[in-house]
């Protein structure tokens, strides 16, 4: 493949992955409040479109019309790249996940100079061996733009909420990393593909190393507050303090700090199904178009378990007290996640 050829087809490919993703977190939006309603024995939205399908489509024009207000006390620079740099960071982590085994694109004429041949690529924008390594460098990084949000805002309320922010995500980093050590140490790999390669003929993570149940819910748990959703959304808390980090926040900047808190459920989700779940495997049969489809839908289905699941807990269970939130994270799923790392070593070294 030239050169040129591998840049047109990863514009491609990133333009779809994109549009794909924008449209999951509008549609994620949708999805919560209509779980939510039903939970709650109410209908949620039904008058924008069929079954309220077309309420995101509304809500990103009246984020877009609505006034953008800026009080005169904030500092303005990082003010306004802190939602930037929130949804930045959430969009960049797709870019290493792969969504099924590979990606057909027909020959393509671009215009009359240059032609794409056939070809067959990865079902991702880049096929990284460290691909895991890079998520987890990236979404860690989303906690820049939160705490300089809390800090620009000059404001007690989003100060706050910006320190509990950082303090949440540090602490909860530390436990998530070392839950997917176990899924390391049996891969053998930091590359998403290899790693979904290795759960073939239903070997998932999740039954079939030693404490592969354990590992997954210590890494849900700490994706939950790593994600600032209920039951560890103390740095909103609006309640306490108003609406946390953006409180001074309003229109687009509002919703693209919304946008990011989607973006990363949604890689949360495609972490869980790739590591522990193996990813886009299922049964494949039929013919040769029905078997490229579906290895997509099973991925697709998994990913929807996991985004339900996020609605379904927020609606279910209270929020912690913060003390109990810290004392939660080092205090039990940091010890366990180092007690499971300790057993799998030692059950793996005594079958080696």
């Amino acid at each position: 493949m030239s050169i040129t050829t591998f840049i047109i087809v990863s514009i491609i490919k990133s333009l779809a992955v994109i549009a794909v993703l924008l449209t999951a977190v509008a549609y994620s939006v949708w999805l919560e409040r209509k779980v939510s309603a039903h939970i709650q024995n109410r209908w949620g939205p039904t008058r924008v479109g069929p079954f309220g399908l077309l309420q995101p489509l509304a809500d990103g024009a009246k984020f877009i019309f609505k006034e953008d207000l800026t009080q005169p006390h904030v500092y303005r620079p990082l003010y306004i790249a802190a939602p930037i740099i929130a949804m930045v960071f959430a969009i960049t982590s797709i870019s290493v996940v792969p969504f099924g085994n590979s990606a057909y694109i027909p020959e393509i004429n671009v215009g009359h100079w240059f032609t794409i041949p056939e070809i067959e690529t990865p079902f991702q924008i880049t096929d990284l061996n460290i691909g895991l390594l890079v998520i987890l460098g990236i979404t860690s990084m989303g906690v820049y733009g939160v705490a300089l949000a809390g800090w620009s805002s000059n404001s007690k309320y989003s100060l706050l909420g910006g320190l509990r922010a950082s303090a949440q995500m540090i602490s909860y980093e530390v436990s998530l990393g070392l839950s997917l050590i176990p899924v390391l140490i049996k891969t053998g790999s930091f590359s998403l593909r290899a790693i979904v390669e290795a759960q073939r003929h239903l070997h998932w993570n999740f039954f079939y190393f030693p404490l592969g149940t354990l590992a997954f819910f210590i890494y849900l748990i700490s994706a939950y507050a790593e994600t600032n959703r209920t039951p560890f959304d103390l740095p909103e808390a609006e309640s306490e303090l108003v609406a946390g980090y953006h409180t001074e926040y309003s229109a687009m900047k509002f919703a693209m700090f919304f946008m990011a808190e989607y973006a990363n459920m949604v890689t949360v989700a495609c972490l869980a199904t790739l590591l522990f779940f193996g990813g886009w495997l299922g049964p494949v049969f039929g013919p040769l178009l029905l078997q490229m489809i579906l290895p997509i839908v099973w991925f697709c289905l998994k990913v929807f378990f996991f985004m339900f699941l996020y609605v379904w807990v927020r609606w279910t269970l209270p929020r912690f007290r913060y003390d109990q939130l810290m004392a939660f994270g080092w205090k039990v799923l940091l010890p366990l996640a180092v007690a499971n790392i300790v057993v799998t070593s030692l059950i793996v070294a005594w079958r080696a």
